[in-house]
């Protein structure tokens, strides 16, 4: 249910976010001036698309008490559920890609992958619930698929999903949070490859298809700027180094995709730069958080600088209790690095030598500044974890393009996420990759592209992963397996491959260096000889897919 606010609450919000307005560092956003359409987007671009990245996908939730945490309680701000979950406790929470990550291919490589300007706590359900869908509007004539009062999916209403087969509403409380997300998204990453096209198109300006934009534009309108939305966005601000445009600046969209399209855009709360030394960015009291540490490992983060008119040379020095875990590569920067268009990133690397949480200052000074500017360095060192291995199960929901891979993983461990290896064998040929999910099940897509697949999982933790499961594999009639690997040697002797095992094993397949399969026998028992032409070779069956090598 949309919350209604008395007016004495809105005037308070709308002075809140005013204030928060005024944070905006000056001339933060002068290279837009004087452009539109195309250019103007570009501009945009060109101005948020370099952000320090969080330092692991692990520490998200960490992050996430930062930007996703009731400001009057620990309760977590969930814009998919009303589940009342409170951290620092992630569980039955997802990190949600709310711009789905299969949109770009799925790629861990991307910045979108860890950028919080889309990521968001999840209720696990919802977020399941929601898959890649597209935004859209619910019809409500027709069945639902999935309603908690705050997340709906179903079929989309006339004109509306993009060819996909549902839709996601989001409340009406947050339709504008999700629409300026979305701005941010197709501006940020204008020049990715879209894999699903359901609300893009694969060009520079607009990127939104028309039925998008549309629908986008009416819930900007609809649900201006909160106080949840300017606050998050400062917390972002102080992680990324970047800010969402479209919510420090809402009209600006009317330039890109509204009623405004074809003027040029002039940012009327920035003052932009007026000839003095101006340093944008960093600013004062940003954070440079490196979240969790395991003993004995590093983690290294970039840190933007960017200003205008900037004369002679940056000092900086690491101060405080904990100066001594944290590293610079150099203690000045040259104003003219700085000075450049596309501004200059500086490394400062975290090597905790002991456990707890760590605190220090990197404070810049000179440059033609008046002042300094201090900039808070914190992290926390763990113990190494120790990890047991999960349990693949059998999968569900088969179906002639999907199932749904399951396994188990020891409830009294702490754990990240989970890496799925998928192996895909099609034509002779083997092709692995690996998937992550956020919970003990994933689904799996593109099985018509493959002969028959099989899975294997391991959990991770602060960046070690535990040893692998055992491996499921699925063929389109169904399960073919479910195993964990038996013993299997092979030998070479006087010319042949000689097999060893405990007790007869199916599914013998012999592959080359390069994929290739060239050698499949349906059983096998112990003491089986077979020959092979001069060359090195993989082999595996049913019951142990952990390859075997030999050289011939």
């Amino acid at each position: 249910m949309k919350r209604i606010f008395t007016l004495p609450l809105v005037l308070l919000l709308s002075l809140l976010a005013s204030d928060a307005m005024a944070q905006i560092p000056d001339g933060y956003y002068s290279s837009l001036k004087g452009k539109k359409e195309g250019e103007l987007k570009t501009a945009v671009h060109n101005l948020i698309c370099n952000f320090t990245k969080v330092s692991s996908y692990s520490n998200l939730p960490f992050y996430f008490q930062s930007t996703d945490v009731y400001p009057d309680s620990r309760r977590w701000w969930d814009m998919y559920s009303e589940i009342p979950l409170y951290a620092p406790s992630f569980s039955g929470l997802n990190r949600e890609h709310s711009f789905p990550k299969s949109w770009w291919g799925g790629s861990t490589t991307v910045s979108a992958y860890v950028d919080l300007n889309h990521l968001y706590p999840s209720e696990a359900r919802a977020n399941q619930a929601k898959s890649n869908y597209p935004l859209g509007i619910v019809d409500r004539t027709s069945s639902i698929k999935f309603d908690n009062g705050i997340t709906t999916v179903g079929y989309p209403v006339n004109g509306q999903g993009g060819g996909a087969g549902f839709v996601f509403e989001p409340d009406d409380e947050y339709k504008g949070d999700f629409a300026r997300t979305y701005f941010y998204m197709v501006t940020c990453y204008q020049n990715l490859t879209w894999k699903y096209t359901f609300m893009v198109n694969q060009n520079l300006y607009p990127t939104l298809n028309n039925w998008s934009a549309s629908l986008l534009m009416e819930w900007h309108r609809n649900d201006p700027v909160s106080e949840k939305e300017t606050l998050r966005n400062e917390a972002v601000y102080k992680i990324q180094n970047n800010r969402n445009p479209f919510i420090d600046h809402p009209e600006l969209a009317e330039y890109l995709w509204g009623n405004r399209v074809g003027e040029t855009f002039t940012p009327g709360a920035d003052p932009g730069p007026v000839g003095d030394p101006n340093l944008i960015t960093p600013t004062q009291g940003m954070e440079l958080e490196f979240g969790q540490v395991a003993l004995g490992k590093s983690v290294t983060t970039r840190l933007f600088f960017r200003g205008e008119n900037l004369t002679g040379s940056f000092d900086l020095v690491v101060i405080g209790d904990d100066k001594s875990q944290f590293n610079i590569p150099s203690n000045s920067i040259a104003a003219s690095l700085v000075n450049a268009a596309d501004g200059y990133w500086f490394n400062v690397t975290y090597t905790p030598s002991e456990l707890g949480t760590h605190e220090a200052r990197l404070i810049v000074s000179e440059g033609g500044i008046t002042g300094s500017r201090g900039v808070v360095l914190r992290g926390e060192c763990l113990e190494v974890p120790t990890l047991t291995a999960c349990t693949a199960t059998a999968p569900t929901d088969i179906t002639s393009d999907s199932y749904v891979a399951n396994w188990e993983s020891p409830a009294d461990e702490v754990v990240d996420y989970w890496i799925v290896t998928r192996t895909r064998y099609s034509g002779g040929a083997s092709v692995q990759e690996e998937l992550l999910a956020e919970e003990c099940s994933l689904l799996i897509e593109d099985f018509d592209a493959s002969d028959s697949e099989s899975y294997s999982v391991q959990s991770v933790r602060l960046g070690y992963r535990s040893p692998m499961s055992n491996v499921v594999f699925v063929d389109h009639a169904g399960i073919s397996g479910v195993s964990i690997d038996e013993p299997l040697t092979v030998n070479v002797f006087e010319g042949l491959v000689r097999l060893n095992m405990s007790r007869p094993q199916t599914g013998l397949r012999v592959y080359d260096v390069t994929g290739r399969l060239i050698l499949t026998i349906p059983q096998v028992e112990n003491n089986f000889e077979f020959e092979l032409p001069t060359g090195a070779y993989l082999i595996v069956t049913d019951q142990c897919s952990s390859p075997s090598k030999v050289v011939l």
